[in-house]
Parts: C-alpha cells; sequence; structure tokens
C-alpha cells in the first residue's frame, strides 16, 4: 500500500534527526548584482522624469498647447513670430482681430493656388526685384465690390472713374486707346503727341477739343489737315488770325493800303490780296501756281 510504504519510510528514519530546512534565494555577488540592477534602474527612471518635467518646462506645454502654439476648436494659433522651414499647407491664414499679418522671407514670398492633381492654377510671387502674378485673369475691386481694374488675354480694364498719370515724361501707348475723356489736372497742360508716327483721334458722334482757362495748339512739321465728309468745318471766334498767309502783288499805282482781301484758288490754297474798288484777286492768280 502507499500510505504503509510511506509510513514505513518514516519510522525508518532516526527519531534524533529534526526536519531538514532548505535556503531558497540569491546570495552573495548576485544578490549585489541584482542590488547594483535595481538601483541603476531607478537612477535612469528618475533622470527620464526629470528630463520630461524639463522639457514640458521649457517648451511650454499646456493643457491648450504647446510654447506659442494653441489648439483651438477652430484650428491652430500661433501668437508671436513663426518661422516653418517646410511648406506649409492650410486653408486659411488670418491675424488676430486688430493685428496685422506679415510674410517675410530672405529671397521671395510665393503663393500657389492648386487644383485636385496638385497643378498649379495661379502663382503670386514677391520678389527682391518684382512682383509676379500669373493666373487666367488678374481683378482689383473694392470693399464693395465695384471692378477697379482687370486685366486677361483679351484686354485690360480700368473701371475707376479717373485714371491719373503722374509721370513726367507722360504715358506712352504703342497702340491705339479708346476713352470717353482725356483731360489734364486742374492748372496743368495736356499734350498728345506722336514723335514718329501719326495721331488720330476719331469718334462716330464727333471729337471736342475743349479749354477752357487757356490756348489750344495744333503743331506738326509737313501739313495740317481739317477734314469733313458729310458736314462743314466752322471757325466761331471774336478774332481770325492768319499771319502767314502769302500776299499777292501790289499796285504800282495809287497808296498802299493796310487792307486785304482773302482770296481763294482752285486747288484750295488762300493768299491776301491788297483790297481795291473791287476784286482783286483775279490779277494776283500768279499766286495760285
Amino acid at each position: 500500500m502507499p500510505q504503509e510504504q510511506y509510513t514505513h519510510h518514516r519510522s525508518a528514519m532516526p527519531g534524533s534527526e529534526g526536519p531538514q530546512v532548505y535556503k531558497v534565494g540569491i546570495y552573495g555577488w548576485r544578490k549585489r548584482c541584482l542590488y547594483f540592477f535595481v538601483l541603476l534602474l531607478m537612477i535612469l527612471i528618475l533622470v527620464n522624469l526629470a528630463m520630461t518635467i524639463w522639457i514640458l518646462k521649457v517648451m511650454n506645454f499646456t493643457i491648450d498647447g504647446m510654447g506659442n502654439l494653441r489648439i483651438t476648436e477652430k484650428g491652430l494659433r500661433l501668437e508671436g513670430d513663426s518661422e516653418f522651414l517646410q511648406p506649409l499647407y492650410a486653408k486659411e491664414i488670418q491675424s488676430r482681430p486688430g493685428n496685422a499679418l506679415y510674410f517675410k522671407s530672405a529671397r521671395n514670398v510665393t503663393v500657389n493656388i492648386l487644383n485636385d492633381q496638385t497643378k498649379v492654377l495661379t502663382q503670386l510671387i514677391t520678389g527682391p526685384k518684382a512682383v509676379e502674378a500669373y493666373g487666367k485673369k488678374f481683378e482689383v475691386k473694392t470693399v464693395s465690390g465695384k471692378l477697379l481694374f482687370s486685366a486677361d488675354d483679351n484686354e485690360v480694364v480700368v473701371g475707376a472713374e479717373r485714371l491719373r498719370v503722374l509721370g513726367a515724361e507722360g504715358t506712352v501707348f504703342p497702340k491705339s486707346i479708346e476713352t470717353p475723356n482725356v483731360r489734364a489736372d486742374p492748372f496743368k497742360e495736356l499734350r498728345l503727341e506722336s514723335p514718329t508716327r501719326s495721331l488720330v483721334m476719331e469718334a462716330p458722334k464727333g471729337v471736342e477739343i475743349n479749354a477752357e482757362a487757356g490756348n489750344m495748339e495744333a503743331t506738326c512739321r509737313t501739313e495740317l489737315r481739317l477734314e469733313s465728309k458729310d458736314g462743314e468745318i466752322k471757325l466761331d471766334a471774336a478774332k481770325i488770325k492768319l499771319p502767314r498767309l502769302p500776299h499777292g502783288s501790289y499796285s504800282p499805282t495809287g497808296t498802299r493800303q493796310k487792307v486785304f482781301e482773302i482770296c481763294v484758288c482752285a486747288n484750295g490754297r488762300l493768299f491776301l490780296s491788297q483790297a481795291g474798288t473791287g476784286s482783286t484777286c483775279q490779277i494776283n492768280t500768279s499766286v495760285c501756281l
């Protein structure tokens, strides 16, 4: 029987011997190494905790964000100056109410508008030498939405009521210009000039040239032509002077008078002839040759 064998085995043991004690654990140099590693691990934990607290303190980590970066319901808010070393992608960038928004760069600032295929549709580049804008159309509007300036491949539109040119040399138009009114500032001269080509002014209902407080001059090198195809040309003034008209020959007899009559040749040329009791234009027909 197992129980009988166990009892017999116990009865065979000497009665003078007590129960044997077995030591369980780590002793000696193993125990010292274990304590050393435990102490080293505690030191590392404390150093790591101290470094974490120092980083949180330096970076100013809070519940709302980190440093100048704050996390709000509408997105991220940066306070103070910010520097971006890589491209910035955002749906909207705005400053705080009442403060200006500045973009600074050592070279240039480039703003790109992309489509779904990341293709550039509109681009604005502000560099040290120029400001360049690339797009299909460029518009400038007022706060109320009124168009002030528009430019595309077909035309350039100025929607302002008045366009002022302040340059000392004026404005050069290599091609035609269409406008209902051209005038200078008060007490300033208006000069229309074509140095090497012709100057043509056309209008379906008429061209009016008016100088309210000064003189009007039209100067050319060869011919000045006033032509009306279906109407007439009027010279309406209290005094009309033609100081450089050619003179016909004077009559050798009689006193020399200072009164002349204007004669017209068949080719349209005008000349002066000394007035007499009758017309003297036929006497001076040699001027018309």
